[in-house]
């Protein structure tokens, strides 16, 4: 029987319980980046927030279907169908044919998601690799009726497709408010109407990217790529959605009206969106000056740093706060979620260090079991991953009591909360643990401390003041905590 999972779903407002069309299975969809740029915080939040919903679902038995696209064509300038291409415009400013910047992106995008212990999808398709299937929904849709062609360009006829459907079903916007509010652009007379969207546009004379189609030597809008996709991929009406806020309008709102405008029915039953990354308040981007890379995070080389901060302190400071909440940057922040990163990752190292009671004696019956239950019904609340942290925590400090003779242990005990940790830090939560497993770099270097700190013991049984206080001096110079013990040593390196 799989978990009694509810998610929130932005398209009617409230958490619903989690039923996949096909048992067993699931087919999810999330918008992955448009590769002009290297990645930053603001796309590693949608990536940590679905990689955790791939990895429950799965962990629940389904198979999952997961699809990410890779935007490389059609994403202008300007939302609103005017100005360059954004990969194309950064081609021009860099002398490369514009897939050399898509590949160049691609790659540092891949190895930052990599380094933050992101699963890849199942399937990661080109904007650009489905340019047919592109053609043929705009063929759909002009013949429903709800496009027009203007001039080489075609564009969706938002007012004639809201009598019908409703435009704004998913942003809660209103489209006589919106034709009220919105100016006409310049260079957009081809449109009826302001608010009308392109499903593809005719190319000019200095346009790198474009491809035939019947109307014109063109590309396809942005909005268009994302509903062609889904749809190959994942049939005409599939499980779940998601992406940033900041794509509910327009881009995810134009996907339901040309899913609706093309075959007659919604194309999504759950849409999931993750809310934003801001910095002192503000939305975390470029034109703010704001705006931080991974790299720059990980490398501590950016102005606003006051120290690099490893992947895993990223992933860990994002999943602090719950999916739908905004996180605020800051110096103290991150290092807040070091500090509490490694005190999980020093507890879960702790646990082969307990001893099982010789009398057979544990923990309160149940405890960790309950541990246990509590965080899976967090999971299952719309993935509360803040409330299993808080969980994590607390069998931290169950660890710690046992460590300090506080309170017993049996074997049974030692085994569920190993058992414990392991689910929900490393395979739920896909913190991988830097401290130590299967690091052959780091297995020589805690060696090599090791047999520094076995010397010391030597040089203290033997009187040698002078060598065993170098040791301790020099190793804690270099950022080592030293503690000695019954048993011998415990040391651990400082961040």
């Amino acid at each position: 029987m799989k978990n009694q999972l509810f998610i929130y779903n932005t398209l009617t407002r409230k958490k619903e319980l989690f039923e996949s069309i096909i048992p067993d299975r699931v087919g999810l969809y999330v918008c992955g980046p448009t590769v002009y740029g290297d990645p930053h915080l603001g796309h590693a939040r949608p990536a940590i927030t679905f990689d955790i919903l791939f990895r429950y679902l799965t962990h629940c038995g389904y198979k999952v279907r997961y699809v990410r696209n890779i935007t490389d064509v059609g994403h202008l300038v300007n939302d609103a169908d005017s100005g360059e291409d954004k990969i194309a415009k950064k081609a021009r400013l860099d002398d490369l044919e514009p897939m050399e910047v898509v590949q160049y992106y691609l790659n540092r995008y891949h190895k930052a998601m990599e380094a933050l212990n992101v699963l890849p999808p199942s399937i990661e398709p080109h904007a650009s690799g489905h340019i047919i299937e592109q053609i043929q929904l705009v063929k759909d849709i002009l013949e429903q009726g709800f496009a027009y062609e203007s001039e080489g360009s075609v564009y969706f006829d938002v007012e004639k497709y809201d009598k019908q459907y409703h435009y704004g079903v998913l942003s809660g916007r209103n489209i006589e408010d919106m034709l009220n509010t919105t100016r006409e652009l310049d260079g957009q007379e081809e449109k009826r109407k302001s608010i009308d969207f392109a499903l593809w546009k005719k190319a000019s004379p200095e346009h790198i990217m474009r491809w035939p189609s019947p109307w014109s030597d063109g590309f396809p809008g942005w909005h268009l790529e994302c509903t062609a996709m889904s749809k190959k991929y994942l049939g005409e009406v599939f499980d779940i959605h998601g992406g940033g806020m900041d794509l509910i309008f327009p881009h995810h709102e134009c996907e339901i009206a040309q899913s609706m405008a093309s075959t007659g029915h919604e194309g999504v039953r759950y849409w999931m969106h993750n809310n934003m990354i801001t910095v002192n308040g503000q939305k975390m981007g470029k034109s703010l000056g704001n705006f931080i890379n991974l790299a720059q995070f990980f490398e501590g080389t950016h102005e606003l740093l006051t120290q690099s901060y490893a992947p895993m302190t990223i992933r860990f400071f994002i999943l602090q706060a719950h999916y739908r909440s905004t996180v605020d940057f800051s110096n103290e922040a991150l290092q807040a979620s070091e500090k509490g990163l490694a005190r999980l990752l020093e507890a879960f190292e702790a646990i082969d260090k307990l001893q099982p009671s010789l009398l057979g004696e544990g923990l309160k019956e149940g405890l960790v079991a309950d541990l246990l239950a509590k965080s899976l019904d967090a999971m299952n609340d719309d993935l509360n991953t803040p409330i299993v942290i808080s969980y994590l925590f607390e069998a931290a400090r169950t660890i710690n009591s046992a460590l300090a003779g506080q309170m017993q242990v049996s074997a049974e005990d030692i085994q569920q909360l190993k058992d414990f940790f392991q689910l929900f830090l490393f395979d739920l939560l896909g913190i991988t643990n830097e401290l130590k497993s299967g690091n052959a770099s780091y297995e020589s270097f805690a060696k090599a401390v090791d047999m520094l700190l076995q010397l010391r013991m030597q040089a203290k049984q033997n009187k040698d003041w002078a060598t065993s206080d170098k040791i301790r001096n020099e190793l804690t110079a270099l950022g080592f905590e030293i503690k000695d013990t019954k048993e011998g040593f415990e040391w651990k390196l400082n961040q």
